[in-house]
């Protein structure tokens, strides 16, 4: 039995690419355009040929696959959200979340760096003026080049507006100080977008500057030890008088915190979408062992329990995804409510799907807990989704304020 499941990652995303064995309530693709199908299945083949085979080593190893990601880049997937002038696919945040939760049955965690990766081009793209944007964006859709998102400082966490990374302007350079913590890809990639003090206390007087990799100043910390995501490397940037040209801020002095908050919302939408793909993948998982495995002389799939617990599974997966798109739209839609349905999906399908994967692996028995299967990656992969982009306490509380204001 365990032999026969070693398969299990490919497995998964088979089934999400030819639809077999997949029941209509489920499917991925109800209500799509033909052309988002399209390109979900060019993203489902992707995950399945070129990702699935290779999780679990990737985890096992800490493999950071950049070749792989380059062969997602040509498909569109290094700047999906960002204007094509400069490279971008200039897809919508619905097709975005559409391709993410589709190559997150491959590997969810070498998806969330691919999001983040979007997130940071997508900045450079809107807020960058033309010469930045021509000069950064066109490597960074390709994936030639790979970038980091740099907010997070070891004392200030959900707490980002009370930063501390100081950039203190001496003539046509700022001189930085401080340090990052938690970077995804740090050490590894080529472009930083840093969150950094110009001014006083408070959200107005942080900028955004953008560094890269060998500049005078800029070092990294020790590679952390994750209990997933493991497939991208994780280092503290830091910064010790790191001369940064001022060509390289993007917007305005006192801008940065507005761009790290806009930039945030579409990260809550793609990593949610993350989440959605390793859930519908261990939902896969969990039919077909149900299905396979026998205890008291006949199929664990007889066992009306358990029934029941797959049933509230997938409702609870089809809740998220909905809640997810309609997120996505409205922000697409630049809607005044997007902010707060941002935070509302990142909240309820990061902590459904986290759940759908645990009872997934459940489900497994004993051989959940064996890393021959692949549901407990998922499980560990997408813990730290409850964490990121913003811990889903702050999400409520983000919520809790647009309900009580005024």
């Amino acid at each position: 039995m365990a032999m026969a499941w070693r398969a299990a990652p490919r497995a998964a995303a088979r089934l999400l690419l030819g639809r077999r064995g997949i029941a209509s309530c489920l499917d991925p693709s109800t209500g799509l355009t033909e052309d988002q199908k399209e390109f979900q299945k060019v993203a489902l083949d992707f995950a399945a040929k070129e990702m699935a085979p290779y999780m679990a080593e990737w985890d096992e190893k800490e493999i950071f696959p950049v070749e792989t990601m380059r062969k997602a880049a040509q498909l569109g997937f290094g700047g999906i959200y960002v204007k094509p002038d400069v490279g971008g696919s200039g897809l919508s945040r619905l097709d975005t979340s559409i391709i993410f939760e589709a190559l997150s049955t491959g590997c969810a965690s070498t998806t969330a760096y691919m999001s983040i990766h979007n997130m940071c081009v997508w900045m450079i793209d809107t807020f960058g003026n033309e010469e930045q944007r021509h000069r950064f964006c066109p490597s960074l859709c390709s994936m030639e080049k790979l970038a980091s998102y740099c907010l997070t400082e070891p004392g200030s966490g959900s707490d980002a507006a009370s930063l501390l990374t100081s950039a203190q302007r001496k003539g046509d350079t700022y001189i930085l100080n401080g340090s990052k913590a938690f970077i995804s890809g740090g050490g590894d990639t080529d472009v930083y977008v840093v969150m950094c003090r110009t001014g006083g206390p408070g959200p107005k007087g942080i900028s955004c500057l953008v560094l890269e990799k060998g500049m005078p100043g800029l070092s990294f910390g020790k590679k952390e030890k994750k209990v997933g995501w493991n497939s991208q490397p994780t280092r503290a940037v830091i910064f010790e008088d790191c001369i940064v040209p001022v060509g390289n801020r993007l917007g305005a002095e006192g801008q940065g915190f507005s761009i790290a908050m806009q930039g945030l919302n579409g990260g809550r939408i793609n990593i949610a979408s993350c989440s959605l793909g390793a859930a519908h993948a261990s939902v896969l998982l969990a039919q077909e062992h149900l299905t396979v495995r026998k205890q008291f002389g006949e199929p664990l799939a007889n066992n009306q329990y358990l029934q029941f617990r797959l049933a509230e599974m997938a409702t609870r997966l089809v809740a998220a995804r909905l809640m997810v798109r309609n997120a996505a739209r409205a922000l697409q839609d630049s809607r005044e409510d997007a902010a707060v349905l941002c935070s509302m999906a990142k909240l309820f399908a990061t902590d459904e799907c986290f759940g759908i994967c645990n009872q997934a692996l459940q489900m497994h028995g004993g051989y959940g807990y064996l890393k021959d299967y692949a549901v407990q990656q998922f499980v560990r992969d997408i813990r730290v989704h409850q964490i990121l982009e913003g811990t889903n306490e702050v999400m409520r509380m983000i919520v809790a304020r647009n309900l009580l204001q005024g």
